[in-house]
């Protein structure tokens, strides 16, 4: 039953990423070169309630749907590892011209060529499984 759950969301976030235009890669290049707000709006929205959600869970102690209690870990702040990881995800997202999200939901919506992108971001994960234990913390 959990994965129907899991089914019906994701394909509801597919649409909303296509119906939002948040998957095209017209809007996504107009955003690298700042020519519109589109995709900053729809990034701030997302980052501004993904804060509020969070910080509601923490303060009113919110479980999950299965009555699991959510547990915040603290996270190492290195600036060097978010500096670099940034660059990385932004140099791809540019690029590819689609983020994780898109990718799966331009897939869908029949633009098969992402399938390409697709099978390159599973390799590079696969890649940093293989040297994240190298890498410096």
């Amino acid at each position: 039953m959990r994965t129907l759950i899991y089914l019906f969301i994701g394909i509801l976030f597919g649409i909303t990423l296509f119906k939002s235009e948040a998957a095209s890669w017209f809007r996504i290049y107009e955003m690298f070169r700042f020519e519109s707000f589109h995709m900053y709006g729809i990034i701030g929205t997302a980052v501004g309630m993904g804060v509020l959600i969070i910080q509601t869970i923490k303060r009113f102690k919110i479980t999950s749907f299965y009555g699991d209690s959510i547990v915040f870990t603290p996270k190492n702040k290195s600036v060097s590892r978010y500096l670099f990881g940034g660059l990385i995800f932004g140099l791809g997202w540019a690029l590819a011209g689609a983020c994780p999200g898109p990718m799966f939901t331009l897939f869908g919506a029949g633009f098969t060529p992402i399938l390409v992108v697709i099978l390159a971001s599973i390799f590079g994960t696969f890649l940093y499984g293989l040297v994240k234990d190298k890498l410096p913390h």
